[in-house]
């Protein structure tokens, strides 16, 4: 017998996004576009996620705690499935993902993919100038390295305040 709450769609979405990623624990799975899609069927429950890249290093914990979340709630009957196709694209992350980036001093993506919809002819491809400051807001900035921390990541500094950081490369 079903339970109602393997049921219920939304609040299996509701646990599945409350997992945090383990390179940037301030964002959701939710916030960052790879939580794609939570099913309901008569061998359980399947989450979708897509990684940032192929390679992601984070997608093994992200699974490990979806499975930890579903089971605290009773629910053991849980498979995790990846999907690269499409692939991720920062156009995926929420407004609310790119705020909290910045709040934790990760300057967000700017702009929009190119590739998000290969079948959408997009116009003009708009140029980000200047990645601006986190921390102070300046465009006055450099990029030090096309990789910072993580490979979803570049290092630059800012000439204003003369701080190091992040930025979520559009990809």
């Amino acid at each position: 017998m079903v339970t109602p709450v393997l049921t219920d769609r939304a609040h299996l979405w509701k646990l599945a996004a409350t997992v945090v990623d383990p390179e940037i624990p301030v964002l959701t799975i939710e916030d960052l576009g790879i939580l794609r899609d939570v099913e309901v069927g008569a061998d359980g429950v399947t989450v979708t996620i897509t990684p940032t890249y192929s390679g992601c290093p984070a997608m093994d914990a992200i699974r490990d705690d979806l499975l930890s979340v579903f089971r605290r709630e009773g629910i053991e009957d849980v498979a995790v499935r990846r999907v690269l196709s499409p692939a991720w694209t920062t156009d995926w992350m929420s407004e609310d993902g790119k705020r909290k980036l910045a709040e934790y001093g990760i300057a967000p993506p700017s702009g929009h993919s190119t590739v998000s919809d290969p079948h959408v002819t997009r116009g003009p491809i708009p140029l980000t100038l200047a990645t601006r400051c986190p921390r102070c807001g300046s465009a006055d900035t450099v990029e030090i390295s096309r990789f910072g921390s993580t490979s979803c990541k570049a290092l630059y500094e800012c000439r204003a305040c003369l701080e190091p950081f992040d930025y979520f490369k559009v990809l």
